[in-house]
């Protein structure tokens, strides 16, 4: 829906978003009207019909993130409260409204579905104006058989999973361990775990068991009642999507060899000893719209889908922003723009 309003110059069509206006609780977050944006020439229009909240939304939002990246957020960010960044958000799902004229792959009309780069967070909105091609964000034609919010949350978990299940890390009859199985990473990481031939061994809390035996897992581990590293299982690949144990914890329960994968590196886990023959691979994805595709085929294949746990109107952003600080959420929170 398109509003007029006063206070924006005449003339402009605003749109409605919703609004980072400092750091801290969900509470920060505002519902206002603003400019509704004009794509450049390498740029689409996207009309956003559903997006997502997660827990990196929420950690940017509160800047509760480790001490040293939180200085170059701030930085780049704004050093008293949110700047050059004032809409969160980086995945959605949508339709395009209009082109730039030096766009040629993607036509007015077209459904399709985008993780942004960090210089164009801003999927909390009606409307969001995208470059085709930019470093860390991919556009793509969204899956025919799934829905506007099934595809918003598939971008930036799915890339995310990718990015360490996949490029060789996770072969064919191997044992795989996901601590942190049940969020928006680790729901793909299961499922493309297995589409690789893995056995896969899932930690999580009591309420998200079920969930993931319903996406194929072999076993579950709640940790709400015993800690993995105390079994004598051991495991070629562990994936640590979570981010609260040291390095030492996971090196007990990987095989002499194994790889361990961070999603979330903090400085606890940066290996002791020079020569461990233990592999580490840590740090975030540089998607591509080869890999999105990927995604994309396996979808529309059946066997990779997309868990949503709750789905707010883009009017209650604060509350979605609460539910996902509880820890609980099964798989995605959506947010749909109507």
């Amino acid at each position: 829906m398109l509003y007029k309003q006063q206070n924006v110059k005449l003339g402009y069509i605003v749109m409605k978003a919703i609004i980072w206006t400092d750091y801290g609780p969900p509470d920060v977050l505002q519902l206002k009207d603003i400019e509704k944006p004009t794509p450049k020439d390498n740029e689409i229009l996207i009309k956003i019909r559903a997006t997502s909240v997660t827990a990196g939304d929420c950690e940017m939002r509160a800047m509760k993130v480790g001490l040293l990246y939180r200085f170059f957020m701030r930085l780049f960010i704004g050093l008293r409260k949110p700047k050059r960044i004032t809409i969160l958000g980086m995945e959605l799902a949508g339709e395009i409204e209009k082109v730039g004229k030096e766009v040629e792959s993607f036509k007015e009309g077209d459904q399709i579905f985008a993780a942004t780069d960090f210089s164009n967070v801003g999927t909390y909105a009606e409307y969001i104006s995208l470059p085709v091609e930019s470093k860390g964000g991919v556009v793509a034609i969204k899956p025919t058989n799934i829905s506007f919010e099934e595809a918003a949350v598939v971008p930036v978990g799915g890339l995310e999973a990718l990015h360490f299940i996949g490029n060789g890390n996770v072969k064919n009859g191997q044992k795989v361990l996901i601590n942190g199985a049940g969020g928006s990473i680790g729901t793909f990481a299961v499922q493309l775990a297995k589409y690789f031939g893995a056995e896969v061994t899932g930690v999580d809390g009591t309420e998200k068991l079920e969930m993931l035996r319903s996406i194929g897992i072999d076993h579950v581990i709640d940790y709400t009642q015993e800690d993995f590293t105390d079994r004598d299982e051991r495991y070629d690949v562990i994936f640590d999507v979570v981010g609260k144990r040291a390095f030492s914890d996971f090196k007990k329960s990987l095989k002499k060899k194994g790889l361990l994968l961070f999603a979330n590196p903090k400085l606890l886990h940066k290996p002791r000893g020079r020569f461990s023959p233990i592999k580490v691979k840590a740090g975030t994805s540089s998607p591509t719209e080869k890999d999105l595709l990927f995604l994309k085929e396996l979808i529309e294949a059946g066997k990779l889908r997309s868990i949503i746990d709750k789905i707010y109107p883009l009017e209650e952003a604060v509350e979605a922003h609460r539910y996902v600080e509880t820890g609980q959420k099964k798989g995605h929170v959506v947010i749909t723009v109507k």
